[in-house]
């Protein structure tokens, strides 16, 4: 018997055809991807509310349980969840192609989510309190780590369907030359997706038949392999939110894309270099050599960091030559004042990338140096680094690109319309002030994963200056206003999806209550935009070229990575002295 054939509609705004199987399944995991961002946050508030000294809420088992909880649930579910719908909607609507293998597809959706649910039951009811590493030789019950595997093949599964879309795409000739630079960047974050499940398998098939009793599990290679699971699944995140960042851009204002092959390289970086960037949690770790440690600290490591950076200056700059060709030449930063503020997937989109760059970027370059994680391992500047990282920079994009798909692909308005707009601040407001107090804390030596910095039971009992609770009291409070901000968005979310005002017909060029203004504003290029883009690349404009405010941004930013990286050097000075 023949497969019934696909069914399609035709998007209004983006002309593009929706496979109705696609669509359904990017519609069921971004739902999902809500409900464990809600669940991970709900874990965040009762934790903050603990490592705030002056309240202290839970008890020790209940932080570590909670502990366990908020990470797996916000850094793998919501993450990866969201993620599988990235994919789906990147190999089917944005190259007008069909899902290749729907009941397979929605078989993966199954395994993940039950291995989801296990994983959360597993954890909520006390049988793996063993915190998100799960270093061995702690030991949970079999059916978390069944849990994790179940999760990983489905989404192994669902990375499989996505390269088979493609290459039918091709084969069918839905889309012609290479591949759009968005996909191009899904293809990356999903060949990492690879990688990382790889290690998964190589180390969590072991652990559970090391908790059935059926075997040893050495912990040094459990830490070693796992590391490519846990940092590499970050980088999944990172490339999926720079490709998001190009599409956020060419929606919201019309971005361009500088340069094809530079952005495409950058991408190859990542595939290349960045899962051996995982060593640097290793820094501290007897087990390893020196030598490797520096080769995959500094040179590998630094070729990862060089693909951030080509984005980091091609997304702006994209945007900014975007809006001169546009007619907002006046002065240095005009594009910049100009731009729509108040559309919430334009501004979660700059505060990704301004969070992620100056605050996760300069942080996590600088604590990968070996010298200086020293001082910093297992300290709150650990998870004040991946906060900004994960949370500010990928969450942040996955929020924006969410406001959009709510009309493109729910076809739905976006509720509570006026709260939307702020959300994106009060959320990355909030977390700005909650990675760098955390960074401050842990510079005064404040340990990570910690329920109690009294230390009262300590044999030499130092405590901790009064700062330190003036500077956890501030995390708590940067964490909470977050966490607002989360909320916000889930009932924004949830609202918009299940009972929010049908679309309707797009108006072009009128403000809709609840739809994003790139698509009630389609960005058009002025009629002499070939005339403007020659001037703007004209010769004689030196080192500024068409994209002045950008390179302005860049050097400030670059400044700020020598000062901190200075300090810090200034900092390790003053406790390892050499006579």
């Amino acid at each position: 018997m023949t497969a019934p054939a696909a069914t399609f509609r035709t998007c209004p705004v983006t002309t593009r055809r929706i496979h109705d199987q696609a669509e359904s399944l990017v519609k069921i995991n971004a739902v999902v991807s809500v409900v464990a961002l809600l669940i991970g946050a709900i874990a965040a508030v009762l934790i903050v509310l603990t490592r705030w000294q002056a309240v202290h809420l839970l008890s020790a088992t209940w932080f570590y349980r909670l502990l366990g909880v908020h990470g797996m649930s916000m850094l793998i579910f919501f993450i990866v969840f969201f993620e599988m719908a990235v994919l789906y909607f990147a190999s089917t609507a944005l190259i007008n192609a069909r899902l290749v293998a729907p009941k397979l597809a929605w078989f993966s959706f199954l395994l993940m989510l039950g291995g989801a649910v296990l994983v959360e039951a597993m954890m909520w009811g006390g049988k793996a309190d063993v915190l998100f590493t799960s270093y061995v030789p702690l030991r949970a019950s079999p059916a978390y780590y069944l849990g994790i595997i179940l999760f990983a093949v489905g989404a192994l599964i669902v990375t499989g369907i996505f390269f088979a879309n493609l290459v039918v795409a091709k084969r069918e000739k839905r889309y012609e030359g290479s591949l759009p630079l968005v996909v191009y960047g899904a293809v990356t974050a999903a060949i990492i997706t690879v990688i990382t499940l790889l290690h998964g398998a190589a180390i969590y098939i072991p652990t559970f038949l090391w908790s059935l009793g059926l075997m040893h599990v050495d912990p040094q290679v459990y830490r070693m392999v796992w590391w490519g699971l846990g940092h590499s699944s970050q980088q999944i995140n990172v490339a999926a939110m720079v490709a998001i960042w190009y599409m956020l851009g060419g929606l919201t204002i019309g971005a361009v894309v500088l340069n094809e092959k530079i952005s495409r390289s950058a991408f190859v970086l990542y595939v290349l270099f960045i899962s051996m960037a995982s060593a640097h949690h290793l820094l501290v770790d007897p087990g390893m050599g020196p030598a490797w440690k520096v080769v995959n600290t500094s040179y590998f490591m630094y070729m990862a960091v060089l693909a951030s950076m080509i984005h980091g200056f091609t997304v702006p700059a994209g945007m900014e030559l975007g809006m001169r060709l546009r007619g907002y030449t006046n002065g240095m930063f005009d594009w910049l004042r100009r731009a729509p503020w108040h559309d919430p997937g334009f501004s979660s989109l700059v505060l990704s990338v301004v969070v992620f760059g100056f605050v996760g970027g300069i942080t996590g370059v600088t604590i990968g140096t070996e010298q200086i994680n020293i001082i910093v391992h297992n300290t709150l500047r650990v998870p004040g680094h991946f906060h900004a990282t994960v949370v500010s920079g990928t969450a942040m994009a996955f929020m924006g690109a969410t406001y959009y798909l709510i009309p493109l692909v729910f076809q739905k308005r976006v509720a509570f319309w006026r709260m939307a707009q702020w959300q994106p601040y009060i959320f990355a407001g909030g977390m700005f002030i909650f990675t760098l107090s955390m960074t401050f804390a842990g510079s005064f030596g404040v340990p990570r994963r910690h329920w109690d910095i009294t230390f009262s039971q300590a044999p030499f009992d130092v405590p901790f200056s009064p700062v330190v609770d003036l500077v956890l009291a501030v995390v708590a409070v940067g964490g909470l206003l977050a966490a607002t901000g989360a909320f916000m968005f889930v009932a924004i979310a949830v609202a918009s999806v299940f009972f929010g005002k049908p679309l309707g017909e797009i108006t072009k060029g009128t403000a809709m209550v609840g739809v994003p203004q790139g698509i009630t504003h389609p960005p058009v290029h002025a009629a002499d935009v070939d005339a403007r883009n020659a001037a703007l690349h004209a010769p004689g404009r030196g080192i500024m070229g068409p994209a002045p405010g950008t390179i302005v941004l860049v050097f400030v930013f670059l400044a700020a990575f020598i000062l901190y990286f200075f300090v810090n050097w200034k900092i390790l000075s003053f406790v390892w002295k050499i006579g």
